[in-house]
């Protein structure tokens, strides 16, 4: 972030924003000042307990620090959240609003009270036994996600003011979209339709067309209905996927809710820039309508043309983005 802030010291600060989501907000920050409340009184809760719990903070935090005044807010749609902030940081440079936005997501929920509540969900694997093998998307042995936290974030920018100044362009963004499952507050929609219009509707406003997709990086968080919606979804849009290669990183670092699409986005960028493919690991017994290379277990190299990387969240949010190599 230093070389982010020499730079914002050359340009209009106002024009660089801060997009950063979470799906939880600063649940430690939340519990312990209930924790305070409820043993010692309301007088020993922290004066931070709200300006840490707030989910805006984090893009708040980043901007104090960097003195970036451009847009500046958060969104928190569960485990899509980071793609909608990429999604929505990206349409403000469109429009002309930025010329630089600091987008994704973070979390931090690997605490007592953010486990117990997915437990309570019955989202959770129960292979305690055997954790390392616990995440395992597509296999037929899933039987809940692995929880993971960290941050994602991206440095995105209008191609017209990186190539001026010389940036080191990574990767280009196409497109995006959003939309709702409006089917349930934890179930996808077992004919994917939520997931195949989103994916539809992100290759349209990227101006690519499904055949030109070889690479997914697959929202796949180990759970029994949600990564054969995803399939259906994928399936129903691109028609041959003899192509595609499509792989889960949380079957490596779990699922880290509202920083997953970060650190997917930032998975899905390495494949582009190196040619090789983290494998999806713990991959034994694979679904039989799974028919999609799954990056079984060993890296694999792969040319990518155009990826998608998917994001969905409780309450039925799926998002969305398309990465491409950048060619001047």
């Amino acid at each position: 972030m230093k070389s982010l802030d020499m730079y914002a010291l050359q340009m209009d600060r106002t024009r660089i924003g801060v997009l950063v989501g979470t799906g939880m907000g600063g649940l430690t920050a939340f519990s312990n000042g209930v924790e305070s409340l409820v043993q010692k009184g309301y007088k020993k809760i922290s004066p931070f307990f709200i300006p840490y719990s707030i989910t805006n903070m984090g893009s708040a935090l980043l901007a104090i620090d960097t003195g970036l005044m451009g847009p500046n807010y958060s969104i928190s749609t569960a485990c899509a959240t980071a793609n909608y902030c990429f999604y929505a940081a990206a349409n403000h440079i469109r429009r002309g609003e930025a010329d630089i936005m600091v987008a994704g997501g973070t979390e931090a929920a690997v605490m007592p009270t953010g486990v117990g509540g997915f437990i309570a969900c019955r989202a959770l694997s129960q292979r305690n036994e055997d954790p390392k093998k616990a995440s395992r998307p597509w296999d037929k042995d899933r039987d809940g996600f692995v929880m993971g936290e960290g941050s994602g974030v991206l440095i995105m920018e209008s191609l017209e003011r990186a190539m001026k100044r010389g940036a080191n362009i990574i990767a280009e963004y196409l497109g995006g979209a959003a939309t709702c499952d409006a089917h349930h507050m934890t179930n996808p929609r077992s004919d994917g339709l939520g997931v195949s219009t989103c994916i539809a509707k992100s290759l349209e406003d990227a101006g690519v067309s499904p055949e030109e997709v070889n690479y997914v990086n697959a929202h796949a968080t180990s759970t029994l209905a949600g990564d054969l919606a995803e399939v259906n979804a994928i399936k129903k849009v691109f028609k041959d996927t003899s192509e595609i290669k499509m792989n889960g990183t949380k079957s490596m670092i779990g699922h880290g809710l509202g920083a997953a699409g970060g650190l997917e986005a930032i998975a899905t960028i390495k494949a582009i820039n190196t040619g090789w493919l983290h494998p999806t690991i713990n991959q034994d017994n694979i679904e039989s309508n799974v028919t999609i290379d799954t990056v079984p277990n060993v890296k694999k190299q792969h040319e990518v043309n155009v990826a998608i990387s998917n994001s969905f969240g409780f309450g039925g949010h799926n998002s969305v983005v398309v990465f491409a190599p950048f060619t001047p």
